[in-house]
């Protein structure tokens, strides 16, 4: 009895085959990581920002690891529900600051001169983000009282135009007193 057999195979059968091993989870891993972590970066300098341009020693909403969304909440709006001082004319000492004067003799003089004022409340009591429009009026001039307006912006930033009068005399006075005071923004 001879049975005849195929000869053996060349090479092992070859195994059946295996999908490649998954990698996709840790690259989402890797790729949620790396979102939460720019997230974080953004969330941290918005309070830094916030913290410079408020001038504060702290930042306007602190957010803590423990913290609910609700006690945040709660943070932000104590601090935005900040009041501040209603400035009028009481509010400033105003003076003048003589820059040059040219005189002709008997003609008079011409003189330019600038606001100096001075903020008799704290600065922190006044809005940031308010401009305050400072409307003064000069005597002194020959042809009449003139009236200016000086811009009060960021709590200390003072912007203005330097005046040009003219004196009848050298002699002649110039004085200075504010006349409103208005809240713009």
């Amino acid at each position: 009895m001879s049975t005849d057999t195929p000869p053996p195979p060349a090479s092992p059968p070859l195994p059946p085959e295996q999908p490649a091993p998954a990698k996709k989870s840790r690259t989402n891993l890797v790729i949620v990581g790396a979102a939460a972590a720019v997230i974080a970066a953004v969330v941290g300098t918005g309070i830094v920002v916030v913290q410079s341009s408020n001038g504060d020693s702290k930042p306007a909403a602190t957010p803590k690891a423990s913290a609910s969304t609700a006690e945040t909440v709660s943070e932000t709006t104590e601090d935005s529900a900040a009041t501040y001082a209603d400035l009028d004319a009481d509010s400033f000492s105003i003076d003048l600051k003589t820059k040059s004067r040219q005189c002709f003799g008997s003609a008079g003089c011409n003189v330019t001169v600038e606001p100096d004022l001075t903020l008799m409340v704290d600065s922190s009591s006044v809005d940031p983000d308010a401009t305050y429009e400072i409307t003064y009026e000069i005597k002194g001039d020959e042809s009449g009282p003139v009236i200016d307006t000086a811009e009060l912006s960021d709590q200390t930033s003072l912007n203005y135009t330097p005046s040009l009068i003219q004196t009848v005399s050298s002699g002649t006075e110039v004085t200075i007193k504010i006349t409103d005071v208005t809240k713009m923004g």
